[in-house]
């Protein structure tokens, strides 16, 4: 039988992790709560990776997120905004 790995981001690539944030916060609040270019100006899931694999105090930063949000229940405060402009577009295809 194989041991089962207690640590919560086994087998979670940091995409997986941006694209949560990015779905649970959106990108707007994402850059309130992580203060990094990447994901002020022009956000996107591959300038973020690029960013993120070569500067490992922000890489900890998203970790450490995405670890409290697995922890938190998500509440209208921590849904996408309208300031997110994906926000229509994911609501849409629900």
């Amino acid at each position: 039988m194989t041991p089962v790995s207690k640590d919560p981001l086994h087998g979670v690539t940091l995409e997986m992790q941006i694209i949560r944030l990015v779905a649970r916060y959106g990108w707007v609040e994402l850059s309130k709560r992580i203060k990094i270019n990447c994901f002020k100006s022009d956000p996107s899931i591959k300038s973020s990776l690029k960013f993120l694999r070569r500067t490992p105090w922000a890489r900890a930063e998203v970790e450490a997120l995405y670890l409290a949000s697995l922890n938190e229940p998500q509440t209208a405060e921590t849904s996408p905004s309208s300031e997110d402009p994906w926000a229509l577009a994911r609501n849409k295809h629900r």
